[in-house]
Formats: C-alpha cells, sequence, structure tokens
C-alpha cells in the first residue's frame, strides 16, 4: 500500500498502521477505556442526513469562511495535537506548510516537537496554541509571551485534560515521550526500520516549549498519562480561564467545552470561540459525541460566540452536517495526524486535498453555493 492509494481518510489509518511501531501507532489511534466514545464521535455524523436541492446553479461555489477573523480557504481547522515528530520525523513543520499552502488555520500543542518561534516564523497563514494549563506559572506565562512575540493568532486552552483519561493501549505497550524501547516493544520498532532510522538518526527528539522549566522538555521519557497527572493544575476554575484571557490580550478559545450551560460561562468571561470536543475520546469514556452535543450548544450560544466542532471528521459531509448544525467550522487531529504517520507533508496535503474535493462535492450535489447557505433545513436527524 501506498500513498497514491489513500483516497480517504480510513485508507490513511491503514497505511499509517503499516509504517508505525505499533505503541506509536496505538497512540495515535488509541482512546480511553473500551474506547466507546471515541467511535461514537463519527458515527454520531450517521444520525443525521443531508438534504439536497436541485437546479440550484452550482458551476461556482465559495468554500471560503472567516474564522476567529481570518478568512480561512475551508471550513476547517487542523487542530493542536502533540508529539508529531514521533509519528514522523517532519512533524508540525509538515503540518504547517500543507495548511498554508491550502489557506487553512493549523495549532500546536504545549507539548509540541517544533517550538512556538519556528512555527510562527515558518508559515503566515493563521496558527493557534493550544495551552495546557500547569503547576508552574512561569511555564504557563512564558508559553503566553512566547506566542505573543510569534505572532499567534489565537490561544485555545484545552479544559478538559484536569486528569488524564485511561489510555489502555498506552498502558500496554507502555508508549512514552519520547519513545522508550523495552523488551515487550522492541521488536515492534525493529521491524519497522524506517521509522526506526528516521527516529535515531534525525534531529534529536525534544519539546522545546516545556524545556526551559519541566525535565519532560529535555527528552526524558514519560507516559503522557504520568505527565498529565503530575504537571497540569487541577485547580483551574472559569476564575483562571478568564485571568488567562486577559494576561493573553488576544483571540482566546476554550478547547474541550461540552455543555450548554459551559458554551454559557464561556460567554460570561469574553472567549470569542469555543470547540466543542471530548479530546477525540482520549479523556471522558462514555461521554457524547461533539456533533451529538452540537445544536444544544449553538442555540446556548446564540450567535454570541464562534462554535467549531471538533472531533470525529472523517468526510467532507461530516464538515457540512456540522455547518448544518450550526457550527461555523469543523476540526480534527486524526484526520492529518494519519496522514502525516503515512507519508509526511505529502501525505497532509493528499489528505487536505481529498477532503476539499469531499467538501467541494457535497455542497455541488446540495445545491449550494456558499457555506452560508448551509443551515438546518438542510438537515435531517433520524
Amino acid at each position: 500500500m501506498r500513498l497514491k492509494d489513500c483516497h480517504n481518510i480510513a485508507d490513511f489509518r491503514r497505511l499509517a498502521n503499516k509504517r508505525l511501531p505499533w505503541p506509536v501507532f496505538d497512540y495515535i489511534d488509541g482512546a480511553a477505556d473500551d474506547e466507546i466514545t471515541k467511535d461514537r464521535n463519527t458515527t454520531a455524523f450517521e444520525e443525521a442526513d443531508l438534504v439536497p436541492e436541485v437546479l440550484a446553479g452550482v458551476e461556482t461555489i465559495d468554500t471560503s469562511v472567516t474564522i476567529l477573523g481570518r478568512k480561512s480557504a475551508l471550513p476547517l481547522i487542523l487542530s493542536p495535537t502533540a508529539l508529531q515528530r514521533v509519528f514522523h520525523w517532519q512533524g508540525e513543520r509538515a503540518v504547517a506548510k500543507a495548511a498554508e499552502k491550502f489557506g487553512l488555520w493549523c495549532g500546536i500543542s504545549s507539548l509540541a516537537t517544533v517550538s512556538i518561534e519556528e512555527i510562527g516564523a515558518l508559515i503566515s497563514s493563521p496558527k493557534m496554541f493550544q495551552l495546557y494549563l500547569h503547576k508552574d506559572k512561569g511555564l504557563n506565562a512564558a508559553m503566553i509571551r512566547r506566542c505573543r512575540d510569534a505572532k499567534f493568532d489565537a490561544i485555545a486552552l484545552t479544559v478538559d485534560t484536569i486528569v488524564s483519561g485511561k489510555r489502555e493501549r498506552c498502558a500496554r505497550s507502555g508508549f512514552t515521550s519520547p519513545p522508550r524501547f523495552t523488551p515487550s516493544s522492541a521488536l515492534s520498532y525493529a521491524i519497522k526500520p524506517r521509522w526506526a532510522l528516521d527516529y535515531l538518526l534525525r534531529e534529536k527528539f525534544a519539546l522545546p516549549n516545556l524545556d526551559t522549566h519541566v525535565s519532560a522538555g529535555t527528552g526524558e521519557a514519560v507516559s503522557i498519562a504520568g505527565y498529565f497527572n503530575t504537571m497540569l493544575d487541577r485547580s483551574m476554575t472559569w476564575r483562571t480561564a478568564e485571568q488567562i484571557r486577559n494576561e493573553w490580550g488576544g483571540t482566546f478559545v476554550l478547547k474541550g467545552v461540552m455543555s450548554a450551560a459551559d458554551a454559557r460561562r464561556a460567554i460570561e468571561i469574553g472567549a470569542d470561540a469555543i470547540m466543542v470536543s471530548n479530546h477525540g475520546g482520549r479523556q471522558l469514556d462514555g461521554s457524547r459525541a461533539p456533533f451529538d452535543q452540537l445544536r444544544e450548544i449553538v442555540d446556548a450560544a446564540d450567535g454570541r460566540i464562534e462554535v467549531i466542532c471538533d472531533g470525529g471528521v472523517r468526510r467532507g459531509t461530516h464538515v457540512l452536517k456540522a455547518l448544518c448544525a450550526g457550527a461555523d467550522c469543523a476540526s480534527g487531529g486524526r484526520l492529518y495526524l494519519y496522514a502525516l504517520a503515512a507519508a509526511g507533508q505529502a501525505g497532509v496535503e493528499r489528505a487536505i486535498g481529498i477532503l476539499k474535493d469531499e467538501i467541494e462535492r457535497g455542497m455541488q450535489l446540495m445545491g449550494v453555493t456558499s457555506v452560508a447557505q448551509l443551515n438546518r433545513e438542510r438537515l435531517r436527524w433520524r
């Protein structure tokens, strides 16, 4: 199986599985507990049907939207995800360049493997920083300051990782950041020589947004669950979020909102947007899918805050369904991480191109010429 054989996101997942050692693939692919919520995030889209109209004159269509004050060529954000150079040596650089090529928002994580400064200098397209609030207030302040200096367009405070979800695949494989070679996993690394050589011979692994304050930024092996449970601030409240917003002073997003009540609180503290997200099903298993919660949250927001449907997106029609349900745009991580793992920047570009084609074709078949025409009248729930 090669890159040219990938015609949808599921194909990229299969190719990534062939090319990655199993502990690394399971880190991308896995989720919390029984992984019910992860699967639900995608299957939720099956519970609603698009309603097309014909003879609408769709020779020319416009897929662009304005997201957080910046124009995007598609109603799609490449969500921030951690540890990307573990999946492919090009890492965040590949994702950022692909996003710029297609005119999209992209994000990097506090646990990114490329620095805030490098991404800020690398692309001029809109970029978001995902802030994990650490117990170390000096680290939080330093990351916010660095984002301001690097001219990031938004900060997304992640609010659903007070403690780590129980990621059982990672517990079984012993996956750490950086990867630690153990007797049980050594063979999986050995039989993927291309990945192993890239990891061992290319740029040394680091978490450069952390390395001035915590040992995990220097390459010390640590499990993600261990990191979250020891380093992140469990005392975070709405008051804390408001303080972070004030300290940042720019476009501010809350990532991980899943209820109408929390959407209203986000409005009260002056957030510019919320990402309706359950962290890809990696935290609270048994929670609802973002798409299932979308209509209720959109009604509560009542146009006072931008609403982004984050998670489970695997098709262009999923993006269209999210827009019909009231979201301003959709976003996702695995939709490009599988492609990154499969083939680096070329894989990410092919994945975005496929989703772009699906969005355009879907709009034409629905009889709409602009994103603004997508509304609840175009959606029927089963």
